[in-house]
């Protein structure tokens, strides 16, 4: 049995320990079944906001006459546009493969692993003709990542459906297509499809898309989801069916006041699952190391992200707190840090911001009013229009807004942003948050003229004592 220092399961965020702790001498080994970089590279983040750009040049091409630049989109390349997304992810994939199995002190093994024992791993290879090896770890990190879940939904075992897996790099663009799931996925790819001209319904559970946003939020997106699709919030797919290679989707009310007589009946050429993901822990047998998961799956770890087991540390989807890429990120710098120089390092949450791009974009940091409401922490919010500053005018952004939320003493509780560049502008409150700034930190420093970050400059102002501002305000000609 090969014995190493470090053991990563998954090629994701978590194999940053594994060269990290090479980068130290030590003898670390990777343990991956599919494409290297996480699900993030080829099956998530990169290549579905590929996609959504290529959206977002279509609607520039439809919208350009409102700038007095006639123009006329003639014909979509589908299948040139999902080809060379999956070309230029998966070559991302194949080079961080290269580097890994050209490493001195990385060894990667191609296949699927699990516990046999405290720290030892029985790897079944993706290659047929090789026999499973079991290798040691002195320290072993569980980074598997996740996977879509597939809903109880009856009927759903024999119908053909796509996950966002599937649904990235279609040949051929769904004349027509039903989502269940209202969430960042589903509204994501119902903008993407919907810009490119598939007749997209999209079914989801809560009264709004993007439920776990700020309610404003929630209520601009929604909105501007009706323009691209067919939207029935407050419904769930009760039973789905398949006749004549069309797919019908009986959504039903959710919640207590369920009728009957609202049932929707949906049918389109294909159905999409955007149900939400689940950690891929189930086929890792944790309980063989004393590795304890919740009723989900998900792995139980300290504020360290050490799990029950001694030497044994979580990261990324399979953690569940949250499931973003820079997430994972920080996670395996922090089980870095642990692992490698028993710094005692915790992992904080708090400033921890994501982003939604759809169209408009959305990024969130920090609380919601409703969070804050039933904390019971008192608090005074600013909302700010996009066209309070110039260009926020000029690019007639006129649903996007900046949201600033602030306890009574300036410390910055959150701030959300619908617009243009949201993920961008958001950056300069998430590094005052994280330095335990108040809002004077993000209102004090001057801005460029005339630039986006004036919205929040203009959103902070409003929340700070300061005696003078020069924050800008167009609302009078936006």
């Amino acid at each position: 049995m090969d014995a190493y220092d470090i053991v990563v399961l998954g090629g994701g965020s978590g194999s940053q320990v594994a060269t990290a702790a090479a980068d130290e001498g030590l003898e670390a080994a990777v343990v991956e079944p599919g494409p290297l970089g996480g699900a993030c590279i080829t099956r998530g983040c990169v290549p579905s906001k590929a996609l959504i750009h290529r959206a977002d040049v279509v609607e520039g091409v439809r919208g350009a006459e409102e700038f007095g630049v006639p123009a006329r989109l003639e014909d979509i390349d589908y299948g040139e546009i999902t080809a060379s997304v999956h070309d230029t992810v998966y070559a991302k994939a194949d080079n961080q493969e290269s580097g890994l199995r050209d490493s001195e002190t990385v060894t990667l093994y191609r296949g699927e692993g699990r516990f046999v024992d405290d720290r030892t791993i029985e790897i079944d290879p993706n290659d047929e003709a090789n026999e499973a090896d079991r290798i040691r770890g002195e320290t072993v990190v569980i980074a598997v990542g996740s996977r879509p879940m597939v809903p109880p939904i009856d009927g759903l075992e024999d119908v053909d459906f796509l996950t966002s897996d599937d649904a990235l790099f279609l040949e051929e663009r769904p004349d027509e297509l039903v989502i269940v799931g209202g969430g960042y996925i589903g509204a994501e790819l119902g903008y993407f499809f919907g810009a490119l001209g598939a007749d997209v319904s999209i079914v989801g559970r809560s009264d709004q898309l993007v439920p776990r946003e700020d309610d404003d939020v929630s209520a601009v997106v929604t909105e501007s989801l009706e323009t691209y699709c067919d939207v029935y919030t407050g419904y769930e797919a009760g039973s789905v069916a398949e006749t004549d290679g069309r797919v019908t989707v009986t959504a039903e009310p959710a919640g207590e006041d369920e009728s009957g007589d609202d049932t929707v009946e949906l049918t389109a050429d294909d159905l999409l699952l955007a149900t939400g993901r689940r950690p891929n822990t189930d086929a890792l047998d944790l309980e063989a190391a004393g590795v304890e998961a919740d009723d989900k799956g998900y792995v139980e770890t300290d504020e360290r992200l050490e799990t029950t087991a001694e030497n044994v540390w979580a990261l990324g989807d399979v953690v569940g707190e949250q499931p973003f890429k820079h997430a994972a990120d920080d996670e395996s710098k922090t089980v870095a840090a642990n692992v490698l120089d028993d710094a005692g390092k915790t992992i904080d949450y708090e400033a921890m911001p994501h982003a939604i791009f759809t169209s408009p974009r959305v990024a969130s940091v920090g609380r919601t009013e409703d969070e804050l409401e039933d904390e019971g922490r008192e608090y005074e919010a600013v909302t700010v229009p996009y066209g309070a500053a110039p260009l926020g005018m000029i690019l007639e952004a006129d649903d996007g807004f900046v949201k600033a939320i602030a306890a009574p003493d300036g410390e910055i509780l959150g701030c959300h942003i619908v617009g243009p560049q949201a993920a961008t502008l958001l950056h300069e409150v998430v590094v005052a948050m994280d330095g335990g700034g108040t809002v004077d930190d993000v209102a004090g420093p001057v801005h460029v003229h005339p630039a986006l970050n004036e919205v929040v400059y203009a959103a902070f102002d409003d929340l700070s004592d300061a005696p003078y501002s020069t924050a800008p305000d167009w609302r009078d000609v936006s």
